[in-house]
């Protein structure tokens, strides 16, 4: 399929599929059943902002808290073993369109590591 896709990409520019950010598999079934149970993939820029959804708008607190503390134990477990200092700097969550909330590091991987 990519020999077909790979004319579009032009057209496609950023949206074009590729192995890397994980939209091209040769198991689709495999696929579909993991996106249906929730798997959502993070992704970080060149400024080291990571991008990933926490939630929609009919979730409760609860559901967002805990989908936050689950983000946060997975990029503290993706740490490289070679990084020295600390890892995670500063936290703000914002909305699509909307300002950014600061949280505290500190209290937030505490609060990962208990839960």
């Amino acid at each position: 399929m990519m020999r077909i896709v790979g004319r579009l990409g032009k057209k496609l520019g950023p949206r074009m599929p590729s192995k890397k950010s994980g939209n091209v598999t040769d198991d689709v079934g495999g696929a579909v059943a993991e996106l249906k149970a929730g798997k959502v993939e993070y992704r970080m820029d060149r400024g080291a902002v990571v991008h990933c959804p926490l939630g929609k708008v009919s979730f409760g607190e609860e559901q967002l808290v805990e989908n936050f503390l689950t983000l946060l134990k997975a990029i503290v477990a993706a740490r490289p073993a070679s990084l020295t200092g600390k890892y995670l700097k500063s936290l703000a969550i914002s909305t699509s369109m909307g300002p950014g909330i600061k949280v505290s590091v500190e209290d937030a991987q505490s609060k990962a590591t208990a839960a």
